[in-house]
């Protein structure tokens, strides 16, 4: 019996439709995965509010770790020369 008559179409014009499921499958496997990990992250942020931390802090601290150090040096020399511009000097 031919794919064709069993429904199971390796190729469909000329696109590998097994291949093609495989890969929307496993995109969708992987965004349920990122949804569940967005929902635990949530819930830490939750967590460390009710134990006194400021989330938005927090946050700064976490985008600031991710830097380079160059680059963390570089923000907090023009934060400082933009808030002295400024008479914000601290």
């Amino acid at each position: 019996m031919s794919d064709e008559m069993t429904g199971h179409n390796s190729s469909v014009g000329g696109i590998a439709a097994d291949r093609l499921r495989s890969l929307v499958e496993r995109v969708e496997r992987l965004e349920e995965e990122r949804k569940a990990l967005s929902s635990d992250i949530r819930d830490i942020f939750v967590e460390a509010k009710s134990a006194g931390f400021d989330v938005k802090t927090i946050k700064q601290i976490i985008r600031i770790r991710k830097m380079e150090p160059a680059d963390v040096e570089e923000a907090e020399t023009l934060l400082d020369i933009y808030r002295r511009a400024l008479g914000m000097s601290v």
